[in-house]
């Protein structure tokens, strides 16, 4: 999601050119030649493919449209470079505005629960496919492509090709949401200080296994350390072994949510989600669509032993290895202080940063050679001691077009033209570029990817793993994300002021949750507001009766530093090439 600050995005001279003011087959033809190179499509099939829309959008020409995104390079791309090539391409204007994504979030909540018009489209994150598939308050996309939207449909949309796909399709196996970026929560590091022997030797001498990319959390711990307190300076520089961050604001919230209570064990076994515990810890079993709670004593996992230890960890490292001030970060400026340089890695560290973290020196990036070639790697992050195999691994955003029904259809459907528009093979290789997060599989298989992947840092070769798929988002025990979302960092916000400890502040997290989802519960028992999918709380029970037990929560471990362990960087990203 996220949940970053409008990035200055390198808009293509085509922003400066003239350009006709007519929708027709010149101008399709002018951006092809101009603007939408390369692409997985030949010149002629992407003029075939811009007919289409230029014969399916005539009955909404001369319509203004208003559509909603968050702020990163490839919702930069579209807003200032697609709704120009858009409009003159088939007579549709649109207003593409880019919002935080909180805003963005509380505008889809706002619409939903006042059944006014706000937007006519929204890049909407597939988290919400548990709402979105229970409120039945958005159109679900497989029908309308089938029934009344089926003349705006694109037959060369190719919904096979997009690879997240099956994260925006409801348990009821209809789509409700189309893919427009998608990125992953990796592992980041600079490999260019790893490869250093006297540090490798160091490092060898101190914890007796090798510098490298850290498999579990104990290692991460030890890497960190090492940096911060035993390495100290590189070329002058103090530097420092881990960067995180941790102000008071609603993107605390889903640094939590976003994974990182399975990343370190929480949650039962199942890919793409836990089941019957999810990432959130929220419990609903399996072939059942009614969330039965969050709390430990409801079966849950939001604050135990797993989940707590995660939000100590976080806590933990950030007041020991990160650099001054980390703490008082938002998710904004956390991208900054990375690229000053001063870093050795990053646990937690979102794919969509790819675009800024390739900039050239000349733009203030210190993490990339006097050539542009990146300094740093991205690997998978690694895993707490609660971890087992077959557990979720990691994270991963895919924003996506979703339409609420309270949006007239003739609207609607002219922002679902503007949506297929922004991802079609015409223009997704070159917005890909831009951007760096991936859609398509035919986009990421580009000769043009294979090309420029080494200057990439690792995201092509992972795009073509198997992989990427099995970083996911949030899934389908959330029941209703705005709602359970804006507990979350409140709660963890109290844990970096030193208000409350992470048992303290999971526990109230928790209580809230089960509290809200009780509400839900008696909403949907009264008037079927979740369709019947709303929460059925379990009864409190003592945790002792959950805690261990199959398919319960974890109980506690006795020691939870494990001894750490890591691989080569070069053996991983070759099992990945593999691929």
């Amino acid at each position: 999601m996220r949940k970053y600050l409008l990035s200055a995005v390198a808009v293509s001279a085509v922003m400066a050119g003239s350009w006709p003011a007519f929708a027709d087959e010149a101008a399709a033809q002018k951006w092809i030649d101009e603007e939408f190179q390369p692409s997985a499509l030949s010149k002629d099939d992407q003029m075939a493919e811009m007919k289409w829309f230029i014969e399916a959008a005539k009955p909404y020409a001369g319509m203004e449209i208003n559509v909603l995104s968050e702020g990163i390079p490839t919702h930069s791309y579209e807003s200032q470079v697609l709704t120009k090539a858009f409009e003159e391409i088939t007579g549709i204007k649109v207003n593409h505005q880019i919002l935080g994504e909180g805003e963005v979030v509380q505008a889809v909540q706002t619409q939903m629960q006042t059944n006014r018009n706000l937007y006519d489209g929204y890049v909407n994150d597939s988290d919400l496919i548990g709402t979105h598939s229970r409120l039945q308050l958005a159109y679900p996309l497989s029908d309308m492509m089938e029934g009344n939207w089926k003349a705006t449909t694109n037959p060369g949309l190719d919904l096979a090709d997009f690879m997240g796909a099956k994260f925006t399709t409801g348990p009821d196996g209809k789509l409700y949401q189309l893919p427009d970026q998608q990125f992953a929560n990796l592992y980041w590091f600079r490999k260019d200080w790893f490869d250093r022997q006297d540090l490798k030797d160091a490092f060898k001498a101190k914890y007796g296994y090798d510098l490298g990319v850290p498999v579990n959390w104990s290692a991460y711990e030890d890497i960190a350390e090492f940096f911060t307190n035993d390495v100290k300076e590189i070329d002058g520089t103090a530097i420092y072994g881990h960067m995180d961050y941790g102000k008071r604001a609603p993107d605390l919230g889903w640094r939590m949510t976003d994974a990182w209570l399975s990343m370190a064990g929480a949650g039962s076994p199942g890919e793409p989600n836990g089941i019957p515990i999810d990432e959130w810890g929220i419990r609903m079993e399996a072939g059942s669509c009614n969330p039965s709670g969050a709390s430990v004593s409801r079966g849950g996992e939001a604050n135990g032993p797993a989940a707590v230890f995660a939000i100590a960890k976080w806590d933990e490292w950030l007041r020991k290895y990160a650099p001054p001030g980390a703490a008082s970060y938002d998710f904004y400026q956390s991208l900054p202080a990375l690229s000053q340089g001063n870093v050795a890695q990053q646990i937690f560290w979102y794919t969509a940063f790819t675009a800024d973290m390739v900039k050239p020196q000349s733009e203030g990036n210190n993490t990339v050679d006097a050539d542009g070639n990146p300094l740093w790697r991205m690997a998978p992050s690694p895993h707490g001691p609660y971890w087992k195999e077959g557990q979720k691994v990691g994270y991963q955003d895919v924003g996506s077009w979703t339409f609420l029904k309270s949006t007239p259809e003739d609207r609607a459907q002219a922002a679902w033209l503007y949506a297929q528009f922004v991802v079609s093979k015409t223009v997704d290789v070159k917005k890909s570029h831009v951007g760096l997060t991936f859609i398509r599989d035919s986009t990421v298989r580009h000769e043009s990817f294979t090309e420029r992947a080494p200057k990439l840092g690792g995201l092509v070769e992972f795009y073509r793993s198997p992989d990427r798929v099995r970083w996911s988002p949030t899934g389908i025990n959330v029941p209703d994300y705005p709602k359970l979302a804006q507990i979350w960092w409140q709660q963890i916000g109290d844990v970096n002021s030193g208000a409350f400890t992470p048992q303290e502040a999971m526990d109230r997290l928790a209580e809230e949750m089960d509290i809200t989802m009780a509400r839900m519960q008696a909403a949907d028992e009264s008037a079927n507001v979740y369709g019947g999918c709303g929460p059925r709380l379990n009864e409190p029970k003592d945790p002792s009766e959950w805690l261990g037990k199959e398919g319960g929560p974890h109980a506690k471990l006795e020691n939870e530093k494990e001894p750490g362990m890591t691989v080569n960087y070069d053996d991983l990203i070759k099992q990945w090439a593999e691929n």
